[in-house]
């Protein structure tokens, strides 16, 4: 490879061969200028390394080295205009070898990293690769976080105006750039920080400042970017905003803080963004290094210098010098190899040679490093305090201009200076000369950075105090040239002020004569890069360009030397060893010396071509090759007749073997093939005989099998067919008849459903009407009295007007009358003009068969006419009649208006001053009944919440009652001592308990074992005398109860007898009243008579046909019916006569303190949903409440003046309403008529318009448009009459409900008019009640059971079912439908005592379960949710408008129809509440022990608690020292309560109650301990609690929950844990903590910070006077002064109704029940 051109991998074989050779440490230096692919030759040279030596362990060493490049190249190089991927650092890898040559490891140095690249970058240049592949992976899901956009939203990344390289795509380089990170061992967690830290210099950009003015600035508030890099970094935003506008300024007795200008805080962010990302370059460094650190000791190593080249650009700053004079260093040493050692070796050696003359850049390194040079006054400058670069460029031409001939002045410029380098002039810009040296960084930011939760961010800080000397290397070998030490907190003073003289210039100086010394102590190979053009063009070379290169670098003299020189030597020694192998054995002598010249004299005739010297022999260019190619083709002789004769030899011996086996095998084959063939040949021709007859038989054989088949599957497919078509027809017949049947049966039984309808219908609807009319009469009653009292002397004007409307309507009947005999006309006609189209259509079809008709037809078409001209003008005439009778109904309803306006003003003088008063009361009272309705909504839930603890009470007071009369009665029951026995009610009422006795505790536990069975005859006297005593029981209870009921008699005789004795005041009205009364029961008695005797003649015949529609009992029970609901009206009339009467004598005499009308009050007060209606009855209230007795006597002695004043009042609203009615009713009517003229007008034009059509069409077509428009008055008439239908429809259905109300009415007169009945006439009368029918083989929804089987019932559904057992397949609230459909049926039989014998021991027999395993979850879960379903159940059936709206068509038909169950509604409603009560007590005792140890003490969040505070005791954990408990464990519990409340049908609502209740006592057991604990309160502990509540209220979304109010109960938690986490400090923390802690009381928000204990060093105790400050400020806050919640607090619990969609007929009882005695219905 050495005689090929020049290559990268020559240069890098010839160091390692050297290495391996020599044994001594190599050197490639790669230089050129910027572009010339210095950083890709400086690739290459490792990638050969990496490729020919390997790795001496299977750590893949070599990859790592190479994995390097990626990372360097990213966050180091960056595109300029000479070069898309420039280095803009210098670094110098140390590739280590162990002794065997293999790479056992790498170090890696640094050199100035351009860090002013990072905040400015000129035309078409770009920032550091790494911002743009950031930037082109915004859009991966793990960068969302550091939201980034594109690369032209940052100001860091936009100044080139070039963002993009042609051929290269970020994205694609950050994936390699991580796969490098990846295999170098940096984790997943270190990239990442990596990444937050560089997307937040990004951010750090884009912050903008605002002027205040020309000394002071500040950061806009909230500003986006400055947010974006405080979270990124971790750090306070209100810190960070501060210090980048200010600095703090120390002198020797105080520190104070100055503000800073604009243009100051740009620059101050600017250099802290270089400072951090100079440290971040350090650091990825320092990784990089010890992943490829070596773990054995190096015996040797390669170093690859990669450096930057030479550079000028068009502006030239402080990077652009230290470049250039590294590469002045670099060619200085270049010069010392190639031209001073080299020609000094010569001499020193004795070797005829003559100087060549070369570029000496020494006195350009002088100008620069040396005293009074260009770095020595920029550093003495740096240290001036009032140093500027106008001050340090006078220096440098007051020193060197005119004195130094590579010292120049640009003409047109002071602030610049030129000094011509070993390859071109270069002009120095001196702005920004000793900012950049000095790298100064406020220390306040870099403590602020110190003070990051972000890990990563001040780790890049730590090291910043240990500054290294400019002689010594870091432990890893690299040199951190761009760091510029912060002053740390507590720092020595001596120490500081050293470290901050430390200028970048002089590390940089030290730094390269550090780089030299390991130069030179190593053997150089130099790699010179050639620049072809300067436009990056591809194939263009530029050959001036690349001479001023060479010349440049000094490759010129290179070539002059080695074409001059000897660069080849070698002792005489190493050249014995070498090429003993071209000497014969006479010529080697004992001189050494001599023998090489012998030897050389021999292979190298030219002797021109060698030198030799003292100690070596100096060869020219090209001589040790060819040594080396004699050595290497005599050695290659030698190993190739070696090689033939093995070969030989061992090639014939194989040949040998191989023949003889071939033989051999060749003479077995051929036998074996012979007898093979002759073998075939017999089998051939045997198989081909053999083939000929089988094919023959086999042919014929299935010819006939086909033939057989044929015929058979034509007999069989022939009879079958015929056989189909028999069948077909039979079918066809049966059919018809089964149609006629059942169509005949279905109409029937669809008129049988239909009537029932109807007369169900008829009820309904009669009922309602009823209740209507009731109302109205009601309504008139009050409002007639009043009227009539109040307008006696407008009767006589009302009588006149009522003459005039009665006038009026004879007039508008006498109208109406005309309008009947003008329709009847236009009927006539019309029937006329229809007979006319009849007659059209005959002659149309008689001109159809003969066309010689055609002039009569044509006579007959003018006479149609003229009739049509005839009906017109009577068509003109009847509008115009209409015309002047619509005139005078308008004329006379005007008439009608003004008499009724005349009325208006009447009525309005009489009621203005009633008005005015009323108006005033009833705008306060509106006003107080807003006020009052808060207060009540208030006073409701207080009174629930204590109407519920009540209930607790209570429960709590009837367990402890239970149990004392247990005791009581063991301690009565003991005939003998040792023996016990237990009430007779645990036998009685539980079938679980067992009859056994209990005994004293030494006879107990045998007793238990022992089977309550039939073995032992004596249970059954136990059972007796148990018995016994519970009868005797009973009897005592009996008495007692008629006791209390005699003396209640008493009571009620001795009251009825005062009233008695009070004076007679309405003896006439008593006595008119009570006449009533009898007349009223006597008219009852004859209803029931004639009710019997319906019943009689519906009960002499059974026939079907009796009760049929037509029939004459049928006939006779509507007559009935009829008379009853007339006379019944009539009755109804006179009984709110009476009653009103009454009332108002009442309201008269005495007022109204009774607590019944109180409590009808407030019925009516419930009902009234407006309002308006609220405060005009509570109005009215007050006024009758304030109007007394006194205040009637005022008016007049018996208050005759006031009812008077009154009943005027009422009967003037009631001719009012009266009027109004008949004015509707007459505006209808007009209406009407109208409508029916339009319509008579638009059927009129229908007709003529269709006739004048049908005359202009020829006769095919008029007989088609005649039928098509008898079709569709057809149609009309057929949806006329569907929906007349179903209308009629529904009448049928209203009329059947009525029947069904009457038939119950009837059933009911019948029962009781059977208790009169001997029991002769029962024998001797058949009765047959009139019941409804049912239909057939379809179940109604109810369970029959009998009245001894409701223990037993009550045994296997309550007592004995286990939620864990049978109940866990069964469906969701099955036992509270069981319970329901056996109501039903009790209610259907109208047994009052079944109904509530189980009701009552449904309700015991679900205490007495709670009672026994009222500690079990799942027990108490199961039946609140049974009981509220029961309780669902009862509501939604029970045939109430507000439970029936949710309701199916055949749910409603469920609904209870003989007893009102509300009392029982709430009994069962107490008793929920009960058991929601207990169910919260089960909860709390299950979630007790969990909640301390998994809300405070278990760290959810590992190592943010860290330390606890010095001077506290260690706290024992409320559970064991092992934390049983943690979060999981609470969120394991709270998923196993809402799976069990969901699989037993919980109501939702009740379920969020629960899950309220729940959270309630979480928030509240946490925060009582934290109150209590000082160990828990701080800032660690706040995060901790935070976060677990987050992970509550994520339980909650996950279980859609958020709106149950669950949340808010934790809010006082979460207030505190807020409290322990922000700032306590001024006094803007302290508003902002009173306005946060809205939750909590004053005394807790006190004790808190009381509490509060410092944990880490950035936390502090909060200062008592902050304490006072928060004092004073929520003095005003009316809160309680309670300290701890109250824990067992339980919220109101309510259920709201859940109607559900079960039909109760398709419910099925499992067998596993046990209720096999119970049938469905």
């Amino acid at each position: 490879m050495g005689d090929m051109d020049p290559h990268i991998f020559a240069v890098a074989e010839e160091a390692y061969k050297q290495m391996a050779r020599d044994e001594r440490n190599q050197s490639i230096i790669v230089s050129g200028e910027s572009g010339a692919g210095k950083t890709v030759s400086a690739k290459y040279a490792m990638r050969y390394f990496a490729t020919v030596s390997g790795s001496a362990s299977e750590a893949n060493v070599e990859e790592k080295v190479l994995a390097s490049n990626p990372i360097m190249e990213s966050i180091g190089n960056a595109k300029t205009t000479r070069n898309d991927n420039s280095s803009r650092f210098g670094k110098y890898i140390e590739i280590g070898f162990d002794k065997r040559y293999r790479i056992i490891g790498a170090n890696m140095r640094t050199y100035l990293l351009e860090k002013s690249r990072v905040v400015f970058q000129a035309e078409e240049e770009r920032n550091y690769h790494i911002f743009y592949q950031l930037c082109a992976s915004a859009a991966l899901p793990e960068f969302k976080t550091l939201r980034l956009g594109n690369a032209n939203y940052f100001h860091y990344t936009k100044q080139g105006g070039s963002p993009v390289i042609d051929g290269v795509d970020d994205a694609k380089e950050m994936v390699n750039t991580r796969q490098a990170c990846t295999l170098l061992g940096i984790s997943d967690s270190y990239q990442m920080g990596i990444f937050r830290i560089l997307a937040g210099i990004l951010h750090l950009g884009n912050v903008e400042f605002a002027s205040r003015d020309s000394d002071s600035c500040t950061v806009p508030p909230k500003h986006e970017p400055l947010t974006i890099f405080c979270d990124l970094m971790g750090v306070e935003y209100e810190e960070m905003a501060h210090w980048l506008c200010h600095r703090k300024l120390a002198t020797a007795t105080e520190t104070y803080i100055k503000p800073i200008s604009k243009l100051h805080a740009i620059n101050a962010r600017d250099a802290l963004a270089k400072h951090i990302y100079a440290n971040l370059f350090n650091w990825i460094v320092d990784h990089v290094n010890k992943a490829l650190h070596a773990t054995v000791k190096q015996h040797s190593f390669i170093g690859v210098l990669d450096i930057y080249g030479f550079e000028t650009f068009e502006i030239n700053s402080f990077e652009q010098f230290c470049i250039n004079y590294a590469n002045e260093k670099l060619q200085q040493q270049f010069n010392m190899h190639v031209f001073k050692l080299e020609q000094e070796e010569y001499m020193k050696e004795q070797i005829p040679w003559t100087l060549i003359d070369f570029y000496d850049n020494q006195p350009c390194i002088n100008l620069i490093e040396a005293k009074m040079g260009v770095l020595d006054l920029l550093d003495e400058e740096c240290k001036m305090p009032k140093g500027s670069d106008d001050s340090w460029a006078q220096k440098l031409y007051n020193t060197h201009l005119n004195k130094c001939a590579l010292f120049e002045k640009p003409r047109m410029s002071n602030k610049a200076f030129i000094i011509k380098h070993f390859a071109d002039k270069v002009e120095y810009q001196c702005e920004g000369f000793l900012e950049k040296n000095k790298d100064t960084v406020y220390e306040e930011q870099i403590r602020v950075l110190k003070s990051s939760k972000f890990k990563l961010l001040p780790e890049l800080f730590q090291d910043e105090e240990k500054v290294l000397s400019p002689t010594s290397a870091a432990p890893s070998g690299r040199v951190p040239l761009t760091r510029m030490p912060v002053k740390p907190a507590k720092a020595r003073p001596g120490q500081a002020s050293k470290e901050h003289k430390k200028t970048v210039g002089l590390q940089f100086r030290n730094s390269l004569h550090l780089l030299m010394e390991t130069l030179n102590a190593t053997t150089p190979h130099y790699v010179r890069c050639i620049k072809p053009n300067d436009f990056k063009f591809p194939f263009t070379f530029d050959e001036k360009r690349a001479v001023q290169q060479l010349r440049a670098c000094g490759v010129l003299e290179t070539i002059r030397i080695s074409a001059a020189g000897f660069p080849s030597r070698w002792t005489y020694q190493e050249f014995f060893s070498r090429y003993r192998v071209l000497m014969k054995q006479r010529d080697v002598l004992g001189d050494r010396k001599q023998t090489c010249k012998n030897v050389l004299e021999k292979l190298i005739q030219d002797k021109d071509k060698y030198q030799f010297g003292k100690t070596k022999i100096f060869f020219r260019a090209g001589q040790v090759a060819y040594l080396e190619k004699i050595r290497a083709d005599k050695l290659r002789a030698a190993c190739i007749r070696i090689q033939k004769t093995i070969r030989g030899w061992l090639m014939r011996k194989k040949y040998m073997r191989m023949r003889k086996a071939a033989i051999t095998i060749q003479r077995h084959v051929r036998g074996y093939q012979a007898r093979c063939y002759a073998k075939f040949l017999r089998r051939t021709r045997a198989a081909i005989t053999i083939q000929k007859f089988q094919r023959m038989y086999v042919v014929r054989k299935r010819y006939q099998c086909m033939r057989d088949a044929t015929i058979a599957l034509q007999a069989l497919l022939r009879g079958y067919m015929v056989r189909n078509r028999y069948q077909m027809m039979l079918r066809e017949h049966k059919s018809v008849v089964i149609q006629k049947h059942v169509r005949g049966w279905l109409a029937r039984r669809r008129y049988g459903r239909t009537l029932r309808a109807i007369v169900y219908l008829q009820c309904c609807y009669r009922r309602m009407m009823a209740k209507r009319e009731l109302k109205k009469l009601k309504i008139e009653a009050r409002s007639v009295e009043r009227y009539k009292k109040l307008h006696i002397g407008l009767e006589n004007k009302i009588m006149q007007l009522q003459r005039k409307i009665d006038e009026q309507n004879k007039e508008y009947k006498s109208l109406l009358e005309k309008m009947n005999t003008l329709e009847v006309t236009y009927a006539t006609e019309t029937e006329k003009l229809r007979s006319d189209v009849e007659r059209l259509r005959l002659s149309e079809e008689e001109a159809r068969n003969a066309t010689n008709r055609v002039l009569s037809l044509q006579e007959e078409i003018a006479k149609l006419r003229r009739e049509l001209h005839q009906t017109q003008a009577e068509k003109k005439s009847i509008e115009e009649r209409a015309d002047k009778y619509k005139h005078e109904t308008e004329q006379l309803v005007s008439e009608l208006k003004e008499q009724n306006s005349l009325l208006k003003t009447e009525k309005e003088e009489l009621n203005r001053r009633i008005h005015d008063q009323a108006r005033e009361i009833t705008e306060s009272m509106e006003r107080k009944l807003v006020e009052e309705t808060k207060q009540l909504e208030l006073d409701l839930n207080d009174e629930r919440l204590r109407y519920q603890n009540l209930l607790n009470e209570f429960s709590r007071l009837e367990e402890r009652y239970d149990d004392l009369k247990d005791e009581m009665n063991l301690m009565v029951s003991i005939p003998k001592p040792g023996h016990k026995r237990t009430d007779s009610t645990h036998s009685s009422n539980e079938s679980e308990y067992t009859f056994s006795s209990e005994i004293t505790e030494a006879e107990d536990l045998p007793l238990r074992m022992e089977e309550p069975s039939e073995k032992k005859a004596a249970l059954d006297m136990s059972l007796f005398l148990k018995l016994q005593k519970r009868v005797s029981e009973l009897e005592q209870e009996k008495q007692s109860l008629q006791d209390e009921l005699d003396r209640k008699e008493e009571q009620a005789l001795r009251a009825k007898a005062k009233e008695e004795e009070r004076p007679p005041i309405r003896g006439a009205e008593l006595e008119y009243e009570s006449l009533k009364r009898q007349e009223l029961e006597s008219e009852n008695k004859k209803l029931k008579n004639e009710l019997n005797e319906l019943q009689k003649a519906l009960t002499e015949t059974r026939a079907p046909e009796v009760t049929a529609p037509g029939a004459p009992a049928y006939r006779v029970l509507l007559d009935q019916l009829t008379s009853v609901s007339e006379e019944l009206e009539v009755r109804k009339e006179e009984v709110l006569i009476l009653r009103s009467q009454l009332v108002s004598q009442k309201e008269a005499i005495q007022p109204k303190h009774t607590m019944t009308d109180a409590t009808i009050l407030l019925e009516d007060v419930q009902k009234m949903k407006d309002k308006g209606e609220i405060a005009q009855a509570y109005i009215g209230l007050k006024e009758t409440n304030r109007q007394s007795p006194q205040d009637y006597h005022m008016l007049n002695e018996d208050g005759e003046l006031w009812l008077a004043y009154e009943g005027l009042k009422q009967a003037n609203r009631l001719l009012e309403s009266q009027l109004q009615s008949q004015r509707k009713s007459h505006e209808n009517e007009l209406e009407s008529l109208r409508g029916e003229i339009q319509s008579l007008k638009e059927e009129n034009n229908r007709q003529q318009q269709l006739l004048a059509q049908n005359l202009q069409l020829p006769p095919e077509a008029r007989i088609e448009a005649s039928l098509q428009h008898e079709i569709t008055r057809l149609t009309n008439e057929n949806l006329d009459l569907m929906e007349q239908l179903e209308k009629q429809d529904k009448t049928v259905r209203k009329l059947k409900k009525q029947l069904k109300v009457f038939a119950k009415k009837i059933g009911e007169l019948e029962v009781g008019q059977m208790e009169n009945i001997s029991p002769g006439q029962i024998i001797d009368e058949p009765i047959r009640p009139v019941n409804i029918p049912r239909k057939e083989k379809d179940f109604q929804g109810m369970l029959e059971y009998k009245k001894e089987d409701e223990q037993k019932l009550v045994k296997n559904l309550i007592l004995e079912l286990k939620p864990r057992g049978v109940a866990v397949n069964l469906i969701p609230g099955l036992p509270a439908y069981i319970l329901f459909m056996c109501v039903r049926h009790a209610d259907y039989l109208n047994d009052d005592q079944k109904v509530r014998s189980l009701l009552t021991s449904t309700i015991n027999g679900i205490k007495k379960v709670l009672k026994k395993r009222g500690d079990d979850f799942e027990t108490v879960s199961f039946w609140l949710s049974n009981t509220c379903r029961f309780l669902h159940c009862l509501k939604q059936y029970s045939g109430e408008e507000g439970f029936m709206k949710h309701n199916t068509p055949r749910q409603n038909e469920h609904c209870l129809t003989n007893f009102d169950l509300a009392e029982y509604r709430q009994v069962l409603s107490d008793l929920a509440i009960q058991i929601y009560q207990q169910l919260v007590r089960v909860l709390e005792n299950i979630l007790q022990p969990m909640i301390v140890s998994g809300m405070l003490e278990h760290e959810t969040i590992q190592g943010v608690s860290g330390v606890k505070p010095t001077g506290l005791r260690k706290r024992t954990s409320s559970i064991a020292d092992e934390g049983t408990y943690t979060l999981d464990s609470i969120i394991r519990q709270l998923n196993s309560f809402h799976s069990v409340m969901c699989q037993h049908g919980m109501d939702p609502e009740l379920i969020k109650q629960v899950v309220k209740q729940m959270f309630y006592i979480i928030g509240a057991v946490t925060l009582n301990n934290l109150l209590l604990r000082k160990d828990m309160c701080s800032w660690s502990k706040g995060m901790q609690i935070r976060y677990n509540v987050s992970q509550l209220e994520e339980w909650l979304r996950d279980k859609n929950l958020m709106n149950s109010g669950a949340k808010e109960t934790l809010e006082p938690l979460i207030q505190a844990a807020q409290l322990l986490q922000v700032k306590k400090k001024t006094d803007e923390d302290a508003e902002a903590i009173c306005s946060m802690c809205n939750a909590l009381t004053t005394a807790q928000i006190v004790k808190v910070l009381n509490l509060y204990t410092p944990v880490n060093e950035f936390e502090e105790r909060v200062l008592v006077s902050f304490i006072r400050t928060i004092q004073v400020r929520l003095r005003d806050r009316k809160d309680s002064p309670q300290l701890l919640m109250d824990a067992k607090h339980i919220f109101p619990v309510t259920f709201p109704f859940n109607p559900s969609s079960l039909a109760l007929e398709t419910i099925q009882i499992p067998a596993s029940l046990g209720l096999g005695f119970i049938s469905r219905v």
